[in-house]
């Protein structure tokens, strides 16, 4: 399924069951925050949405079993010039990591024994394929980011209009002639508190799931790199 659509469905779904929440379980006092509740519904179950999804997907992408065991064993294979049995390592690690390393074990093998290419020039072949599986690998991981700092922001935005809303509400029962209409104007006291609570709140989580997300790819990607280059001095030491 395309991002674009998989993001459609997030929405809608979340919006529907942001009316349901709203209309079947909230509390009254709650629902004095007006319509705009249900918004704040929505935002806060994407948000429970994308975390939930970042989480499945950076567990999958770390692959199976200990990472450092894993290099560990990748760079004695690589060492000791069994290139099959680092492949297979690769293969049972599952990792983004594993696929990069893969990529290019799999093609060093490739170009290792065409007698047209220099020893520079294969290793090189060998440095661009990990580079390319590197590109493809990042937006995997970086995946629904953008979305959680949007929310972040929105929320914020969302929480804001109806604290105007509200005070317009407010402002409204308090230029009745005569005596203010007390209902109208606790109403409107409540739809601006409650949607400022609720945007802030939602805009915080968002924003600490965005930043934990960020710091969890900026470690894996440093991995990556650093694995990368060890695999690829390695190599490159055997045709020296």
């Amino acid at each position: 399924m395309k991002q674009g659509s998989l993001n459609f469905i997030i929405i809608f779904g979340a919006a529907v069951i942001g009316w349901a929440i709203y209309e079947f379980m909230m509390p009254q006092f709650i629902k004095d925050g007006g319509q705009l509740v249900i918004g704040l519904i929505a935002l806060s179950i994407m948000v429970l949405t994308y975390v939930i999804e970042r989480n499945l997907s950076l567990k999958k992408a770390g692959g199976r079993g200990p990472m450092a065991k894993f290099l560990k064993n990748l760079v004695q294979n690589v060492n000791s010039n069994d290139i099959p049995a680092a492949i297979a390592a690769c293969d049972q690690q599952r990792g983004s990591l594993a696929n990069i390393v893969k990529t290019g074990l799999e093609r060093y093998q490739e170009v290792g024994s065409k007698k047209d290419l220099t020893k520079k020039e294969k290793m090189e072949e060998v440095k661009r394929v990990i580079e390319e599986a590197t590109m493809l690998e990042m937006p995997i991981l970086e995946r629904n980011l953008i979305a959680l700092s949007t929310i972040a922001s929105i929320a914020t935005m969302w929480g804001l209009l109806g604290t105007v809303l509200g005070m317009i509400r407010s402002f409204a029962a308090l230029a009745k002639a005569g005596a203010p209409d007390a209902t109208a104007l606790s109403l409107g006291i409540s739809e601006a508190l409650i949607n400022t609570a609720g945007g802030i709140a939602i805009a915080i989580a968002a924003i600490v799931a965005y930043n934990f997300f960020t710091t969890k790819i900026d470690g894996m990607t440093y991995m990556i790199d650093e694995a990368s280059k060890d695999i690829l001095m390695n190599l490159s030491s055997k045709h020296e």
